[in-house]
Protein backbone atom coordinates (compact mmCIF):
# COMPACT_ATOMS: atom_id res chain seq x y z
CA UNK A 1 0.00 0.00 0.00
CA UNK A 2 2.96 2.32 0.39
CA UNK A 3 3.02 2.52 -3.40
CA UNK A 4 -0.33 4.37 -3.49
CA UNK A 5 -3.92 3.40 -4.08
CA UNK A 6 -5.43 1.04 -6.59
CA UNK A 7 -7.85 2.24 -9.25
CA UNK A 8 -10.60 0.37 -7.39
CA UNK A 9 -9.87 2.25 -4.16
CA UNK A 10 -9.91 5.61 -5.95
CA UNK A 11 -13.14 4.67 -7.76
CA UNK A 12 -14.77 3.74 -4.44
CA UNK A 13 -13.76 7.09 -2.93
CA UNK A 14 -15.19 8.94 -5.93
CA UNK A 15 -18.35 6.85 -5.95
CA UNK A 16 -17.84 5.69 -9.53
CA UNK A 17 -16.99 2.40 -11.16
CA UNK A 18 -13.47 1.12 -11.71
CA UNK A 19 -14.15 1.23 -15.47
CA UNK A 20 -15.05 4.92 -15.26
CA UNK A 21 -11.67 5.70 -13.69
CA UNK A 22 -9.89 3.53 -16.31
CA UNK A 23 -11.71 5.33 -19.15
CA UNK A 24 -10.82 8.75 -17.72
CA UNK A 25 -7.16 7.79 -17.29
CA UNK A 26 -6.94 6.54 -20.91
CA UNK A 27 -7.83 10.02 -22.30
CA UNK A 28 -5.55 13.01 -22.64
CA UNK A 29 -4.49 15.13 -20.87
CA UNK A 30 -4.94 12.84 -17.86
CA UNK A 31 -3.09 9.95 -19.55
CA UNK A 32 0.22 11.78 -19.81
CA UNK A 33 -0.19 13.60 -16.50
CA UNK A 34 -0.96 10.53 -14.35
CA UNK A 35 1.49 8.12 -16.03
CA UNK A 36 4.55 9.31 -14.04
CA UNK A 37 2.71 8.58 -10.77
CA UNK A 38 1.68 4.99 -11.60
CA UNK A 39 3.42 1.72 -10.89
CA UNK A 40 2.43 -1.90 -11.55
CA UNK A 41 3.14 -4.55 -8.93
CA UNK A 42 2.01 -8.14 -9.50
CA UNK A 43 -0.34 -6.99 -12.27
CA UNK A 44 -2.04 -4.41 -10.04
CA UNK A 45 -1.78 -0.73 -10.98
CA UNK A 46 -1.00 1.59 -8.06
CA UNK A 47 -1.35 5.32 -8.33
CA UNK A 48 0.67 7.69 -6.16
CA UNK A 49 -0.78 10.56 -4.13
CA UNK A 50 -0.12 13.16 -6.84
CA UNK A 51 -1.71 10.95 -9.51
CA UNK A 52 -4.69 10.37 -7.22
CA UNK A 53 -5.10 14.14 -6.85
CA UNK A 54 -5.06 14.56 -10.65
CA UNK A 55 -7.68 11.84 -11.14
CA UNK A 56 -9.96 13.27 -8.45
CA UNK A 57 -9.54 16.75 -9.89
CA UNK A 58 -10.53 15.43 -13.34
CA UNK A 59 -13.64 13.84 -11.88
CA UNK A 60 -14.64 16.82 -9.78
CA UNK A 61 -14.42 19.15 -12.75
CA UNK A 62 -17.44 17.18 -14.03
CA UNK A 63 -20.61 16.00 -12.35
CA UNK A 64 -20.13 12.72 -10.52
CA UNK A 65 -22.94 10.45 -9.40
CA UNK A 66 -22.11 9.21 -5.91
CA UNK A 67 -23.96 6.81 -3.68
CA UNK A 68 -23.87 7.40 0.05
CA UNK A 69 -25.31 5.47 2.97
CA UNK A 70 -27.96 7.25 5.05
CA UNK A 71 -29.41 5.25 7.92
CA UNK A 72 -28.58 2.00 6.13
CA UNK A 73 -30.18 3.09 2.82
CA UNK A 74 -28.12 3.79 -0.26
CA UNK A 75 -28.93 7.25 -1.66
CA UNK A 76 -27.65 8.81 -4.91
CA UNK A 77 -26.21 12.28 -4.74
CA UNK A 78 -24.61 14.57 -7.28
CA UNK A 79 -21.25 16.13 -6.55
CA UNK A 80 -20.03 18.99 -8.68
CA UNK A 81 -16.97 21.16 -8.59
CA UNK A 82 -17.00 24.44 -6.70
CA UNK A 83 -16.55 26.26 -10.01
CA UNK A 84 -19.68 24.63 -11.45
CA UNK A 85 -21.59 25.37 -8.27
CA UNK A 86 -20.58 29.03 -8.47
CA UNK A 87 -21.69 29.19 -12.10
CA UNK A 88 -25.01 27.61 -11.21
CA UNK A 89 -25.38 30.02 -8.28
CA UNK A 90 -24.81 33.01 -10.59
CA UNK A 91 -27.31 31.70 -13.14
CA UNK A 92 -29.94 31.13 -10.45
CA UNK A 93 -29.23 34.54 -8.94
CA UNK A 94 -29.75 36.21 -12.33
CA UNK A 95 -32.98 34.28 -12.89
CA UNK A 96 -34.21 35.25 -9.44
CA UNK A 97 -33.40 38.91 -10.12
CA UNK A 98 -35.35 38.75 -13.41
CA UNK A 99 -38.32 37.09 -11.68
CA UNK A 100 -38.31 39.76 -8.96
CA UNK A 101 -38.37 42.47 -11.65
CA UNK A 102 -41.32 40.72 -13.33
CA UNK A 103 -43.16 40.51 -10.02
CA UNK A 104 -42.56 44.21 -9.34
CA UNK A 105 -43.80 45.10 -12.81
CA UNK A 106 -46.93 42.97 -12.38
CA UNK A 107 -47.58 44.50 -8.95
CA UNK A 108 -47.37 47.99 -10.49
CA UNK A 109 -49.79 47.00 -13.25
CA UNK A 110 -52.16 45.51 -10.66
CA UNK A 111 -52.07 48.72 -8.60
CA UNK A 112 -52.88 50.73 -11.75
CA UNK A 113 -55.78 48.41 -12.60
CA UNK A 114 -57.13 48.64 -9.05
CA UNK A 115 -57.05 52.43 -9.21
CA UNK A 116 -58.83 52.33 -12.56
CA UNK A 117 -61.47 49.95 -11.11
CA UNK A 118 -62.03 52.29 -8.15
CA UNK A 119 -62.50 55.23 -10.52
CA UNK A 120 -64.96 53.23 -12.62
CA UNK A 121 -66.88 52.14 -9.49
CA UNK A 122 -67.11 55.78 -8.35
CA UNK A 123 -68.44 56.85 -11.76
CA UNK A 124 -70.96 54.00 -11.74
CA UNK A 125 -72.14 54.95 -8.23
CA UNK A 126 -72.59 58.58 -9.36
CA UNK A 127 -74.60 57.43 -12.39
CA UNK A 128 -76.76 55.17 -10.23
CA UNK A 129 -77.42 58.05 -7.84
CA UNK A 130 -78.36 60.32 -10.76
CA UNK A 131 -80.69 57.65 -12.14
CA UNK A 132 -82.37 57.30 -8.73
CA UNK A 133 -82.88 61.07 -8.52
CA UNK A 134 -84.36 61.16 -12.02
CA UNK A 135 -86.70 58.29 -11.20
CA UNK A 136 -87.72 59.90 -7.91
CA UNK A 137 -88.33 63.20 -9.73
CA UNK A 138 -90.50 61.46 -12.32
CA UNK A 139 -92.59 59.78 -9.65
CA UNK A 140 -92.93 63.06 -7.76
CA UNK A 141 -94.12 64.83 -10.96
CA UNK A 142 -96.68 62.08 -11.56
CA UNK A 143 -98.04 62.41 -8.04
CA UNK A 144 -98.33 66.18 -8.23
CA UNK A 145 -99.93 66.04 -11.71
CA UNK A 146 -102.57 63.63 -10.45
CA UNK A 147 -101.44 60.74 -12.60
CA UNK A 148 -101.02 57.32 -11.05
CA UNK A 149 -97.81 56.37 -9.41
CA UNK A 150 -98.20 52.72 -10.30
CA UNK A 151 -98.81 51.92 -13.95
CA UNK A 152 -100.17 48.47 -13.05
CA UNK A 153 -103.21 50.19 -11.49
CA UNK A 154 -104.31 50.98 -15.04
CA UNK A 155 -104.24 47.47 -16.38
CA UNK A 156 -105.01 46.77 -20.00
CA UNK A 157 -106.68 43.48 -21.00
CA UNK A 158 -104.13 40.99 -22.25
CA UNK A 159 -101.25 42.67 -20.47
CA UNK A 160 -99.57 41.54 -17.35
CA UNK A 161 -101.30 42.64 -14.19
CA UNK A 162 -104.75 42.83 -15.76
CA UNK A 163 -107.43 40.97 -13.88
CA UNK A 164 -110.68 39.83 -15.44
CA UNK A 165 -112.79 41.76 -12.89
CA UNK A 166 -111.03 44.96 -13.78
CA UNK A 167 -112.68 46.57 -16.74
CA UNK A 168 -111.85 49.62 -18.58
CA UNK A 169 -114.53 52.26 -18.20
Amino acid sequence: MSEGKTIKQIADELGVSKQAVHQRIKREPLLSNVHPFTSTIDGVIYIGVDGEKLIKQAFFSHTVNQKINVDGNEVSTLTTSIHEQNQLYEILQNELRAKNEQITSLQNELATERQHSREQADKLAALAETAQRLHAGTIQNQLTDGSTAHPEDEAVPGERGWRFWQRKK
